[in-house]
């Protein structure tokens, strides 16, 4: 318990740019109107309110999964549907500002 607590204070550690560099995908949840006003290129989209309907288009299970979206909201939603269908290595990306300059 007291190892969660610390966890829950510490700061974040993920090197983004390595998962990146390493083939991690980076989903972006924010809308198709948001996605085309501007993403990280190579990013894929699809919204969030549409993932649990297309789990398919993420072909491996194992393969490391960044979510993203405008504030870090929808990203976080995103990342525990996609650990409760059974992706192993979720990260949230938080906003898509915060995590272009983590790139």
């Amino acid at each position: 318990m007291f190892e969660s607590i610390i966890r829950l204070f510490s700061k974040e550690k993920t090197d983004y740019a390595q998962l990146v560099k390493n083939g991690a995908i980076i989903l972006d949840v924010r809308s198709k109107g948001e996605y085309a006003g501007g993403h990280i290129k190579g990013s894929v989209n699809i919204a969030v309110e549409q993932l649990t309907g297309n789990l398919h288009k993420l072909k491996s299970k194992t393969k490391p999964i960044i979510t993203c979206c405008e504030s870090g909201i929808r990203s976080a939603a995103a990342k525990n549907i996609l650990k409760s269908n059974g992706y192993t290595e979720v990260y949230n990306g938080g906003g898509i500002n915060r995590l272009q300059n983590k790139l």
